[in-house]
């Protein structure tokens, strides 16, 4: 029955996508995150949907949409040459099962953020494609909360919507994307058109926030616990009162804590604790030898590079307590353990090169969005507030990205793919508006809808 259902609405809205090709768009942008295809049990395993949507996107557009108002940017030619680096060290990569199976999935992800803000031509489509990933983030919390609500949580034994613990199913993966989500949450809830702000419209976001703040309780992940650190501190930059709302967050925290589960308390106790915590240890040594890698190869060693690493290292072990505790040092030998760090994972594959053109891609990203931020900031003239908040927005969830990508590997996850295509396309949208150039049909008859009824 699961499986009906699942391809009923993929069916619909293939269908739906002949006279409207941009929602094919959509569709692949749900497929690529929920993954519909694993949830099923029969025949819905057996289709590759994820390649007929990413087709049917592409296709659409370049054989049925409209091309007005489509601008190449330069970030989107930065993707194009990280894509283009990538498929060069991956032929010479030194692991190239692995690398080629790891380049199966990654090219899609840099490919699709590069075309995704050609069909955002207009604010309705940049607001769907937000509307449809913060739903998609979304499907998968609410599961995930509701059953650690309920007790099914603990670090590498919550079960979401897919049984698998890979992309963004990984339990610090999904954290930090769906700690990252909150903010378009929020957008969404004050600034959305599709679904007008209202009652309704707050009372979902709302539980849908909790449900993402419950993901890293859920899954155990520190780094999730990081993120929420982090959206803390970036929300002071949007509220009014902030003493009061830094007073509530500090009660809010204090008074959940003797409802958060003891195995979750003493997993995110070995955050300061980290020279006696194993797996962090050990992550600081692969940092050191990557490091010393990328010295040793400039262009890096393609995709899972780190299955060569190899090293032995002292971690102390504490016995007793108080004033009788004696410190001891276990020999600890380590061989083939993943970066657990995008930054070092960027330098370890694809070399110095690699590791430019990906830091340049995010840099840019942070320094548009500050520009349109400060373009369209309170006080200015002819100010956009919709394109305020959303620069906002989706500067806050690249920031939480890149503070939770330095402890987990998800630097080609295509869910930030996603996101750098969505400011691509505000920042395409905002030098049109800005410098004059002619907005599309569409565009032209949205602002017209916006301007007050005389009368």
């Amino acid at each position: 029955m699961r499986d009906l259902v699942l391809l009923a609405f993929v069916a619909a809205v293939i269908a739906m996508g002949f006279k409207r090709p941009f929602l094919w768009v959509l569709l692949y942008i749900y497929v690529d995150i929920v993954s519909p295809q694993l949830i099923g049990w029969g025949v819905i395993r057996s289709l590759s949907l994820s390649l007929v949507t990413f087709i049917a996107a592409f296709a659409g557009y370049v054989l049925l949409d409209s091309k007005e108002g489509s601008r190449f940017t330069l970030r989107q030619a930065l993707i194009v040459a990280l894509l283009a680096w990538c498929g060069y060290t991956t032929l010479g990569a030194v692991f190239q099962d692995s690398a080629w199976e790891k380049w199966s999935w990654v090219w899609k992800s840099m490919f699709f953020g590069a075309f995704l803000p050609l069909t955002l031509r207009t604010r309705l489509r940049l607001e769907s494609a937000v509307l449809i990933f913060a739903l998609s983030i979304a499907a998968i919390a609410i599961n995930g909360g509701i059953k650690t609500a309920f007790g099914g949580g603990g670090y590498g034994t919550l079960t979401l919507l897919v049984d698998e613990n890979s992309g963004i199913y990984e339990g610090s993966i999904i954290s930090t994307a769906a700690i990252a989500t909150i903010p378009l949450i929020l957008f969404l809830a004050k600034r959305g058109t599709i679904f007008a702000p209202g009652r309704a419209v707050w009372i979902f976001a709302l539980a849908t926030i909790f449900a993402c703040l419950l993901i890293p309780v859920g899954t155990g992940a520190r780094t999730g616990l990081v993120c929420i650190g982090v959206l803390g501190v970036l929300m002071l930059r949007q509220v009014r009162h902030r003493f009061m709302f830094a007073g509530l967050a500090g009660g809010a925290l204090v008074a959940s804590i003797p409802f958060l589960p003891a195995e979750y308390t003493e997993r995110m106790s070995t955050i300061t604790g980290f020279r006696s915590d194993e797996s962090a240890s050990t992550r600081l040594e692969v940092w050191k030898w990557t490091y010393h890698y990328a010295l040793a190869n400039p262009a890096g060693g393609g995709f899972d590079a780190y299955r060569e690493n190899s090293f032995t290292y002292e971690m102390p072990q504490i016995e007793g307590d108080g004033n009788n505790r004696r410190i001891t040092y276990q020999e600890v030998t380590d061989e083939a353990r993943a970066y657990h760090s995008s930054y070092f994972e960027m330098l370890g594959e694809q070399g110095w090169i690699g590791l430019g053109l990906w830091l340049a891609l995010h840099g840019l990203g942070l320094w548009q969005m500050e520009r349109i931020r400060r373009r369209e900031r309170p006080g200015q003239a002819d100010r956009d507030e919709w394109m305020f908040d959303l620069a906002t927005t989706l500067q806050h969830a690249q920031v939480i990205f890149l503070v939770g990508a330095a402890f987990v590997g998800i630097a080609y996850q295509s869910f930030i793919f996603l996101l750098i295509a969505m400011q691509c396309a505000l920042w395409s949208q905002w030098k049109q508006d800005r410098h004059g150039f002619a907005p599309s049909p569409v565009a032209e008859k949205l602002a017209a809808s916006r301007q007050p009824v005389a009368g």
